[in-house]
């Protein structure tokens, strides 16, 4: 008893004499020290095995020209082979590809350009705007060297009117006398009169119940419905 009273009596140790403790929780005990210099690793089998160098095979190459078997040689294809070596049939329409360089016909290299040909290769004259850096004169088409060919001045002829047209019609006509003395039928009448519309629900009425509502008769299947069913009727 007093053994285990002098070991209670006995101060709890300092815990804070080790600020730089490696464990986040508390020991009871400290860390036993380290006498080796760095920590043992026992490698497993397939580590080991990782660790060796590879072994370097050395294979000679073969030549791409080999030996065909004597079975090889008297084999007889089959139907499915003879389909398949057969060529691909191009498809319906197909074309082959065209020149890059078509050959030019004797006409071609031996055209003269008309002036007309000649105006449309010279390039246009662009005006450049104001507070550009490079200004030119805007040149006219009047001041070309080239002259206007026919078919300009056939353009530049202004169309003149079709023989048939009697020219604009005046906005004041007379009337004929046929139609100043022209009476309108009934039906005539009755169609330039406008519609008369009502209101939605102008003169309607409800209540009212049609005659055909009143003389008709149900049939079995509303009669069936109409009748309460069994279940809520109360048996007296």
């Amino acid at each position: 008893m007093a053994t285990q009273t002098h070991q209670l009596a006995q101060p709890k140790p300092n815990r804070l004499r080790y600020p730089d403790r490696r464990s986040v929780y508390w020991l009871d005990e400290l860390p036993p020290e380290k006498t080796g210099s760095t920590t043992k690793i026992e490698l497993t089998p397939r580590w080991s095995e990782l660790c060796k160098t590879k072994k370097l095979y050395t294979q000679v190459t073969l030549s791409p020209i080999w030996e065909v078997s004597e079975w090889a040689l008297r084999a007889v294809p089959s139907k499915r082979l003879h389909s398949l070596a057969q060529p691909r049939v191009p498809a319906v329409g197909w074309q082959p590809d065209r020149q890059l360089l078509a050959p030019l016909s004797r006409a071609t290299q031996t055209a003269v350009a008309t002036s007309r040909i000649c105006q449309l290769a010279q390039p246009k004259r662009r005006q450049v705007l104001e507070g550009s850096g490079h200004k030119s004169k805007p040149v006219s088409m009047t001041h070309l060297p080239c002259k206007a060919s026919a078919h300009i001045e056939l353009l530049s002829t202004p169309k003149h009117d079709h023989p048939k047209f009697e020219g604009e019609r005046s906005v004041c006509w007379p009337v004929s006398r046929a139609a100043r003395s022209h009476v309108a039928s009934h039906r005539l009448l009755e169609l330039s009169t406008p519609k008369e519309r009502k209101a939605l629900f102008e003169g309607y009425n409800p209540y009212v119940v049609s005659r055909a509502a009143r003389s008709a008769s149900p049939s079995p299947r509303i009669q069936q419905l109409c009748v309460p069913l069994p279940r809520k009727c109360s048996s007296k």
